[in-house]
């Protein structure tokens, strides 16, 4: 059944873009209208009118065959290919669909918070399996490859992000698992991101091989005391950009500041990166998810990141990840 209210409020932002139809190819965006609405393909293109409910295409002709022939700006998805917006061949002026529907996607709703509460529990069972198998002598990359399938045996349907940095690498924040062979003494930074129904959700634990390296620990009570600040800042009315402003002043004021990472974290929902943004201009309102991410790296040795995904909620942060956030040390 279609989601009256959803639609409405689609139509109430379409006409004060002055929009008069959205065109969908299958996206983040796409797959909002779509399951919100009955009977609608999942491949294909999805089309909307201001005055009618959704429909799907088969392809760029027939989805501008369902374009009523007064609309003069048409809303198209942001990850619509040059070939695609050719073959529509509208005549209209064309702006991008996330005008209307980036403002509703940051409210989650129930079932997309359930989603994503699954999505994070998975990710925290398999981090948690994860201590109990063979570290040592193996490579960031045969690791990577065994917590992708850990997650596909749980029903996961897709993996958004795996990572697996040792020892300097976890120092590196665009890293890429690689042939680095995990040794005793290494920092280890595993992050897992799964996806269930649509909805991302991403965890990241730092352990240790063996024993931690020296100062270690102090840098990671840093990183964990900055992500607690956050986490008690995502509450209704405050203001995003204050969570990421905490956990850098918590960093700061640690000693640690020249080796913060640039940012403390982002929204996450259907895309792994999304809405809010934690900058000046927005506020958390109640059902808004971000996932705080506040991270130190030191060149050359080492680095800790910790990441959870947050919900908003009407009496303050409902955080959907539960494991440990210990260090964890381990012992093969």
């Amino acid at each position: 059944m279609i989601d009256p209210l959803m639609l409405e409020d689609v139509r109430a932002g379409m006409a004060d873009a002055g929009i008069d139809a959205l065109v969908l190819r299958p996206s983040p965006d796409f797959r909002y209208l779509r399951a919100r609405s009955a009977g609608l393909a999942e491949a294909g293109y999805l089309v909307m009118a201001l005055d009618g409910p959704p429909t799907t295409a088969g392809d760029p002709a027939q989805a501008a065959a369902l374009v009523p022939p007064a609309a003069r700006r048409v809303a198209v998805d942001p990850q619509m290919h040059a070939a695609e917006l050719f073959a529509l061949r509208l005549d209209a002026e064309l702006v991008l669909a996330s005008a209307v529907l980036a403002p509703l996607r940051l409210r989650k709703r129930a079932d997309e918070v359930a989603a994503m509460r699954h999505a994070a529990a998975v990710a925290d069972a398999v981090l948690l399996a994860a201590r109990e198998l063979a570290w040592f002598g193996a490579t960031e990359l045969a690791m990577a490859r065994r917590l992708r399938a850990m997650l596909a045996e749980t029903g996961c349907e897709g993996t958004p992000s795996v990572l697996v940095a040792a020892g300097e690498h976890s120092a590196d924040a665009r890293h890429l698992p690689c042939e680095r062979v995990i040794n005793p003494g290494d920092a280890l930074l595993v992050s897992v991101g799964g996806r269930w129904n649509g909805y991302c959700a991403e965890v990241a634990r730092v352990f240790a091989v063996a024993e931690p390296p020296e100062d270690f620990d102090a840098m990671y009570s840093v990183v964990l005391a900055a992500q607690r600040a956050a986490v008690d800042l995502v509450r209704p009315g405050v203001a995003c950009a204050e969570a990421a402003t905490v956990a850098g002043e918590v960093i700061y004021g640690s000693g640690y500041g020249d080796y913060a990472a640039a940012g403390a974290g982002r929204g996450i929902g259907l895309s792994p990166v999304e809405g809010p943004w934690l900058a000046a201009g927005e506020r958390f309102e109640a059902g808004m998810a971000v996932c705080l991410e506040p991270a130190v790296y030191l060149p050359g040795l080492f680095g800790a990141r910790v990441a959870d995904v947050v919900v908003c909620g009407e009496e303050g942060p409902e955080p959907l990840s539960t494991g440990s956030r210990a260090l964890h040390v381990l012992d093969r």
